[in-house]
């Protein structure tokens, strides 16, 4: 299998495995793995370096998601009960402060996932990635809008999905792998003529009986 063939394959697979919590870290890894053979073997470093910012930021995100939420609930509640009314608004202050660094993580992973998918559609030809790219940056977007976003982030990843596994893979000419080479037929050599006629000297065939110039009768050979 070729390095583009299991390269586009992995990063389809990885995309699968992205839908599925338990293993979706495992399918973010073979997405990536995947991207960093598509770039070496359309010799696009932007390809994999982009997706690899993408996920960065994306994971920035999931991490600060899950601390911030966390921390808001924590701290709301402690300065309810420390402060009252003014405490809760803290807390409120404090969790909208929480999505608007979320929302910018998020924003920047698609805008970065959007790049690398916009250099791969150049090099493939696959103009897929290029509305995927596009339905995730609006979806990114539009996270805030929680259901909204997700949907068009979610439309937007299977399109990448149908995207990798459509790349056409070039179909390698049969060489093989010993040539034959076959020498010209050599023309049969000749007869040299070593007998002579003893009475007038011409050449004769070495089995004649009769000299074909003079007529006289040739002794055995």
């Amino acid at each position: 299998m070729s390095n583009l063939a299991s390269s586009k394959d992995l990063a389809g697979i990885g995309a699968i495995l992205c839908f599925i919590p338990p293993v979706s870290i495992i399918g973010i890894i073979l997405v990536l793995i995947g991207m960093k053979g598509l770039s070496e073997h359309y010799k696009d470093d932007s390809i994999y370096h982009n997706a690899l910012m993408a996920v960065l930021f994306g994971v920035i995100g999931l991490v600060a998601l899950a601390v911030g939420f966390i921390a808001v609930i924590v701290t709301g509640v402690s300065s309810s009960l420390a402060f009252g009314a003014g405490g809760a608004l803290f807390g409120l202050l404090s969790g909208v402060l929480l999505l608007i660094i979320i929302f910018i993580f998020f924003v920047l992973m698609a805008m970065y996932l959007r790049k690398a998918f916009n250099s791969l559609a150049q090099k493939s030809g696959e103009h897929l990635f290029e509305t995927a790219g596009t339905l995730l940056f609006i979806g990114a977007i539009l996270v805030i809008v929680f259901g909204i976003g997700l949907i068009i982030m979610v439309i937007a990843w299977i399109i990448a999905l149908i995207a990798f596994f459509s790349i056409k893979v070039p179909v390698q000419p049969y060489i093989q792998p010993y040539p034959y080479t076959y020498a010209p037929a050599q023309p049969a050599p000749t007869m040299q003529t070593s007998r002579f006629c003893p009475n007038c000297g011409a050449p004769v065939d070495p089995y004649a009986t009769f000299c074909p110039r003079c007529g006289k009768h040739l002794p055995p050979p």
